[in-house]
């Protein structure tokens, strides 16, 4: 999942961002608030969650959190700030933010609260549609353990194989998993799952869906992972139902 951070304390967004980043989130971190409003003003980044600090250089996180709300965005967003009135916390949370947490804090609630929001998120589909449990996605015969960065995959017959898989791809899985039998471009894939400002070579995309490949047993085989020639890559939900 991609999340944006917006905390002008460098200490502690970096602390956020290395905590999130075990978790498997790709963050885009900001230290001022103009600067996320720019970016999020291109619509370019599909985000899952936000993380706003308050108080900001430029523009507030208040700002932040009436600015997606004007625009009927439903974007899950977490507040966190050293102002804990009721007065303050009211303020913030009429303004669009989903839930408040105040500084300081221990990493493990906050991503105990992260879990909560996403919970409370509403995936709108049919019944392709992923799944969503604590701590778990899944879709077909695919299962991914945000606890253990393992996929789980359940075959017709009842067998069960667990894989254990490298952050990049948990994060590329869980991608496709969100997505069942969307064709996905490089481009997508790499502005999804790369952090602003990377630069990873031109096959890496393709070397990645290759040991996903690998890691899930199908080192000859397409049948979960499509390549869609000269368009991108799907994850062919039909061929996960009959594993």
């Amino acid at each position: 999942m991609r999340l944006i951070l917006v905390e002008d304390e460098v200490d502690l967004g970096a602390a956020i961002k290395e905590v999130l980043s075990h978790e498997a989130y790709i963050v885009d971190w900001f230290l001022d608030g103009n600067q996320a409003w720019q970016y999020l003003e291109t619509g370019w980044t599909e985000y899952t969650l936000a993380i706003f600090d308050w108080m900001l250089p430029g523009v507030s996180g208040i700002e932040l959190c009436k600015w997606l709300r004007d625009r009927q965005l439903t974007l899950p967003i977490l507040m966190l700030t050293a102002k804990d009135r009721m007065e303050e916390k009211i303020i913030g949370l009429d303004s669009g933010a989903d839930d408040y947490l105040v500084k300081p804090f221990d990493m493990a609630e906050l991503l105990a609260r992260l879990r909560a929001l996403q919970r409370r998120a509403s995936y709108v589909g049919a019944t392709l549609t992923p799944q969503v449990q604590p701590r778990r996605l899944q879709v077909g015969c695919l299962t991914l353990n945000y606890s253990t960065h393992q996929v789980i995959r359940e075959y017709v017959h009842g067998e069960k194989q667990v894989f254990s898989l490298t952050t990049k791809e948990f994060q590329l899985l869980e991608y496709f998993i969100r997505h069942p039998n969307q064709i996905i471009s490089r481009d997508q894939i790499i502005n999804q799952l790369w952090e602003i400002g990377a630069e990873p070579v031109s096959n890496v995309v393709a070397a990645q869906i290759r040991l996903l490949r690998r890691k899930l047993g199908e080192e000859d085989s397409e049948s979960l992972i499509e390549t869609i020639y000269g368009v991108g890559y799907r994850l062919n939900i039909h061929a996960a139902d009959f594993c």
